[in-house]
């Protein structure tokens, strides 16, 4: 069968509005002056992931439900002027967007506008396994209404991954994401026992590997009935913002994956990636690439091994 797309990303599309502002917790104030500028630019986290692997070099393709608006357009604009091919099933509630507030230290605090949606919301199932049917992989975004597409990607026999984020381990939401995908990422920020939760994802669903980021703490790796803690890489420059790191972490992971490299490489493509991503203004969407990807991993290798490339 003919697979002319590497990787198919289901939702996640839509905008920021971004403000730097003093510390978090923002103390109550009557108001506040932000000097730095107020800006939106596209990109959420199916945008990032989608826009980190074409940075790699990976055949991408994006779907997902956007409105006939300025920020659709913006989404638009982003995937056309990356070489992004996108799908955009049209939403009359409008796309997606949130305001991130950034603090100095580079932490985030997000609003979502859950109002962009509506339960009955799909995306065309001839559509999805149309494509699906053309890709070596589909990582699929938590957003809204992409776990109604799930059993008709595994129907098509594609591998799946997905982020669950913040899942605290218990919210049903999360579920049908954690238990149908062959790759599961996660944040540890809000799992009392991160190995516990991960081993309940293999446990109950099908999972062959399992990823807990853990952010300056690194991450968590749970492939082969194995934990391993991966540490975390130093930014090759200064910190600034924390957005779309897990994201990057997660496309320079399928990278490896899809280059057939083992486990334990993947994430330091993931850990490299995601240090990347810290190092790029919240106003900014991008990431790193192949060259540069594989020259900072390269220093993290045995001498023996420092000079393999993956693809």
């Amino acid at each position: 069968m003919s697979r002319d797309t590497d990787v198919l990303v289901l939702g996640g599309a839509g905008v920021d509005t971004i403000v730097y502002v003093p510390q978090l917790p923002l103390p109550y104030a009557d108001s506040y002056m932000i000097d730095s500028g107020i800006r939106t630019r596209a990109g959420q986290t199916g945008d990032f992931v989608a826009v980190a692997l074409g940075s790699l070099g990976l055949r991408t393709h994006h779907i997902d439900m956007l409105g006939d608006d300025p920020e659709g357009d913006l989404v638009r604009v982003l995937h056309r002027d990356r070489g992004i091919a996108l799908t955009a099933v049209p939403q009359p509630a409008g796309t997606k967007r949130a305001v991130n507030l950034v603090s100095p230290d580079g932490r985030r605090l997000s609003l979502y506008d859950t109002s962009r949606g509506h339960p009955d919301d799909r995306l065309p199932e001839a559509t999805v396994r149309e494509l699906a049917t053309a890709s070596r992989h589909a990582h699929v975004s938590i957003t809204q209404p992409c776990a109604h597409a799930l059993p008709a990607l595994r129907d098509c026999g594609v591998s799946i991954s997905t982020d669950l984020h913040d899942w605290d381990g218990e919210n049903p939401y999360h579920e049908p994401f954690a238990y149908t995908a062959d790759v599961v990422f996660l944040s540890a920020t809000a799992l009392t026992d991160p190995e516990r939760t991960m081993r309940r994802i293999v446990e109950r669903g099908r999972a062959e590997v399992v990823v807990a980021t853990a952010g300056a703490e690194g991450a968590y790796l749970l492939a082969d009935d194995e934990l391993t803690r991966i540490p975390a890489v130093a930014p090759a420059a200064p910190v600034v913002d924390s957005n779309g790191a897990g994201d990057a972490f997660a496309a320079a992971f399928l990278y490896g994956r899809l280059s057939g490299e083992p486990p334990h490489r993947c994430a330091l493509y993931g850990a490299v990636a995601g240090a990347h991503a810290c190092t790029v203004p919240s106003t900014e969407t991008d990431a790193i690439d192949r060259d540069a990807l594989h020259a900072r991993v390269a220093g993290f290798l045995p001498p023996e091994e420092s000079g393999t490339r993956a693809m």
